[in-house]
């Protein structure tokens, strides 16, 4: 278990979106600041089970290819597309910034707090398979790393 990955989701992560200007104009891909942080608290639902999902993506054997890839240090690619995001992004859903921040953090707060209630719990990913505590950190840390780089953070 990566502690240094852990700590930064629990405890940096929010303090860089912080210092983040909102006009920001991302190096690649249509997300503003705040479409992007709106966007991470998604998937971080997903990460603690709220979303509930049922079939994989990809076939099977591709999954467990993904799931290699995501436990790796390799970044995920400039303009990774998602295939269930729009060719737009989604409009922003708070009035600010800091709503939005506000937003991850308690999604945060959900996520390590499901995990601490059930220590054995798995979440099903559509595309990396079902991850276990450990290995959904390892997601929303290459997740969130490539968002940072994204807006130059």
């Amino acid at each position: 278990m990566s502690i240094e990955k852990e700590n930064f989701l629990r405890t940096k992560f929010i303090h860089c979106l912080q210092q983040l200007d909102p006009s920001t104009p991302p190096r690649w891909g249509k997300m503003s600041v705040q479409q992007m942080i709106e966007h991470f608290a998604e998937a971080v639902r997903n990460a603690c089970g709220k979303n509930k999902v049922e079939n994989f993506y990809y076939p099977i054997e591709q999954v467990a290819a993904m799931h290699e890839f995501m436990m790796t240090d390799k970044p995920f690619k400039e303009n990774t597309k998602n295939p269930f995001l729009g060719e737009e992004p989604d409009a922003a859903r708070f009035k600010t910034v800091q709503a939005a921040i506000g937003n991850l953090q308690e999604e945060f707060i959900d996520f390590f707090a499901a995990f601490e209630k059930d220590p054995q719990l798995l979440v099903r990913n559509p595309f990396f398979g079902d991850l276990n505590f450990e290995q959904s950190v390892q997601l929303l840390y290459k997740h969130a790393a490539h968002h940072l780089r994204q807006f130059g953070a």
